[in-house]
């Protein structure tokens, strides 16, 4: 009966035994994992060129496209030819992006080439504008509204190219109410019109 008993009593503390190790090996040790949020990635850089309103600098999400490039410069010109683009193409990072322009269409080397006339220097080597330049009537400025593309062309930084498109702007959009509607015109920019500002009228 004794020997029962202790029979009994050594598994009983056999069963104990492995509890207890049991317990010790699954209670958790350590610091506790913790999920943080997936780091915001970096916005991607892209040079936009070419045949948009508003060519520069811009900056996407990882994952945008070419059309998102070209609404932010402020989307194609009508001279831009948009089928040599991938507007679906993904952008990359320091990406520069040449929006293409319709054969033929292209602006002009001419345009922007050409340079105003500098004022002559009078003896004392100082540079003064001469008395003519100086007392231009509106019978010496170019009328952009009735002016021929010859007159067009002899303007500082117009070539036959834009000449031409200012002649096409009037007829499409009738008559230019102030000098400053010649910025409209594809090809004339605030370095062009700084030229002829003082050479132009309505």
């Amino acid at each position: 009966m004794k020997r029962i008993l202790y029979v009994l009593m050594g598994v009983l503390a056999g069963f104990l035994l492995a509890g207890g190790l049991l317990f010790v090996m699954r209670a958790p040790s350590g610091t506790p994992i913790v999920l943080e949020p997936a780091p915001t990635p970096a916005p991607i850089a892209v040079h936009v060129i070419g045949a948009v309103p508003r060519p520069g600098f811009y900056e996407f999400q990882d994952g945008a496209r070419v059309q998102d490039a070209v609404d932010a410069a402020g989307g194609l010109l009508a001279d831009a030819d948009g089928n040599a683009i991938n507007l679906a193409a993904l952008l990359e990072d320091g990406q520069k992006l040449d929006i293409p322009y319709k054969t033929g269409q292209e602006p002009n080397d001419d345009d922007s080439s050409s340079s105003p006339d500098l004022p002559s220097a009078d003896s004392d080597g100082s540079d003064t504008p001469s008395s003519d330049e100086n007392s231009n009537t509106d019978a010496d400025l170019v009328n952009i509204n009735t002016a021929t593309l010859d007159e067009l062309d002899g303007l500082p930084g117009i070539g036959p190219t834009t000449a031409q498109k200012i002649i096409d702007y009037r007829d499409e959009n009738g008559s230019f109410l102030s000098i400053e509607d010649i910025l409209n015109v594809s090809g004339i920019g605030p370095a062009i019109f700084d030229d002829i500002k003082d050479l132009i009228t309505v």
